[in-house]
C-alpha cells in the first residue's frame, strides 16, 4: 500500500537539482501530524516550492541563457510551472471533497519536468 502524503514531502522533479518540499494549507481540515495532502494540492509557489536550478530546454528562461552561451546548457532559477492536478492519487479515499494524494502519484510540469515523492511527511498512515 501507498502512503498519504502530508506537508513536509520531499518531492524530487526530473529536471531540477536540489530536491523540493511540499506545503499543504490547513484548508482540509485533515491531519495525520500536520496537513495532509489530496491532488488539488499542485499550486506553483504556494503548495510545490523551486528545486534549485531547472536544467529543461523548455523552460525559456533556460532556453535564453543556454542561447546566450552559444549553446553550452545554463541552468537557471527553477519556477515550478504546474497547473494539472497530481495523477492517480488515490480515489477511494476522499481529503477536502478530492482523491487523497499518495507518494507514488506524480504531477507535470509545463517545462517537462515530472515531478515525484521521494518521502512522503509520514510513515505511520497507509492507503490505497
Amino acid at each position: 500500500m501507498a502512503q498519504q502524503v502530508c506537508m513536509g514531502a520531499m518531492l524530487k522533479c526530473t529536471f531540477g537539482v536540489a530536491p523540493g518540499t511540499l506545503m499543504v494549507l490547513p484548508a482540509n481540515l485533515v491531519l495525520t501530524a500536520v496537513p495532509d495532502a489530496n491532488i488539488m494540492d499542485n499550486k506553483p509557489m504556494m503548495n510545490i516550492l523551486p528545486f534549485g536550478m531547472c536544467q529543461s530546454m523548455a523552460n525559456p528562461m533556460v532556453a535564453g541563457a543556454t542561447a546566450a552561451a552559444l549553446g553550452v546548457l545554463t541552468p537557471m532559477p527553477c519556477v515550478p510551472m504546474t497547473v494539472a492536478p497530481w495523477v492517480p492519487g488515490s480515489p477511494t479515499v476522499l481529503i477536502g471533497n478530492m482523491p487523497a494524494l499518495n507518494n507514488s502519484s506524480k504531477l507535470m510540469c509545463m517545462w517537462g519536468g515530472v515531478i515525484g515523492i521521494n518521502m512522503a511527511g509520514q510513515a505511520t498512515v497507509a492507503i490505497p
